[in-house]
């Protein structure tokens, strides 16, 4: 991997799709350039590439230089770079239909090839589930030196089927010995528009308890909050935007608890 050595990696994980992983991995992201990292983005999840339409740089190429690729930055200052499958497509609602072999050597790609530079943390958003996709991911750092200075943020909802299905995540993270920061219980509850307060449209405490049963720590749990939603289907930095907001806050909280 073409970074600086001491990088750290954060690989957001959840053993269910709809949770919301893209939506925090770029929060954290930008949240980590707030406090001024130098920060990468990866975006691992081969057939649903979000992340560049929620950072409103979807209609941005990706360039070769003599070392390899270099990542999308969302500004200027180049404090947020971002690699995704999505800047390589034809058109956005491009789907791709690869097998696992075709997956395997595109994330090893984006892996080896990306010239990170001096990046201090990189966030990888993963697919949902335990597939090849992870694997490689993990061989890849492992052969980058880089699994020491790894560790997985498991995100859930409420509901107890997502907390079963991201318990197979952690197991897997047990299995191939991936340390877990912590678990982010996400749409945990409903945020109003017009008097702010939040109401729990769903069950809850569903990530706080499934951090008890695993002693992994619990890093926070992020409401449903329209703005955050508008924003990431307009592009928009939301932690810039509505940085007094109670989510912001939450999302910063997050960011501190997040040990390596």
């Amino acid at each position: 991997m073409k970074v600086n050595p001491n990088c750290k990696i954060v690989l957001v994980l959840s053993g269910k799709g709809g949770v919301g992983k893209s939506t925090v991995s770029t929060q954290l992201a930008l949240g980590w350039k707030k406090k001024g990292l130098k920060v990468g983005l990866l975006d691992a999840d081969l057939c649903g590439p979000s992340i560049p339409h929620m950072l409103g740089i979807s209609d941005h190429d990706i360039y070769q230089n003599e070392s390899g690729w270099d990542p999308v930055y969302t500004d200027d200052t180049k404090g947020l770079g971002v690699m995704s499958i999505g800047f390589l497509l034809s058109r956005s609602n491009e789907s791709v239909v690869w097998r696992g072999p075709k997956k395997n050597s595109m994330i090893k790609k984006f892996v080896q090839d990306v010239t990170w530079g001096d990046r201090e943390i990189i966030i990888i958003d993963t697919p949902p589930g335990t597939s090849d996709e992870h694997i490689s991911l993990l061989e890849c750092l492992r052969s980058s030196n880089l699994i020491g200075n790894t560790v997985g943020v498991l995100v859930t909802t409420p509901q107890i089927v997502s907390v079963n299905d991201v318990i197979r995540e952690y197991d897997f993270c047990l299995k191939t010995k991936l340390k877990v920061a912590g678990i982010i219980e996400n749409m945990s509850g409903y945020v109003c528009p017009n008097c702010s307060e939040c109401t729990n449209i769903f069950s809850k405490g569903g990530g706080q308890e499934l951090a008890s049963k695993t002693y992994c720590p619990f890093l926070g749990a992020i409401p449903i909050e329209p703005k955050l939603a508008s924003a990431a289907d307009s592009g928009d930095n939301f932690i810039q935007k509505f940085e007094d907001s109670e989510v912001a806050s939450i999302l910063e909280s997050i960011i501190s608890k997040i040990e390596f």
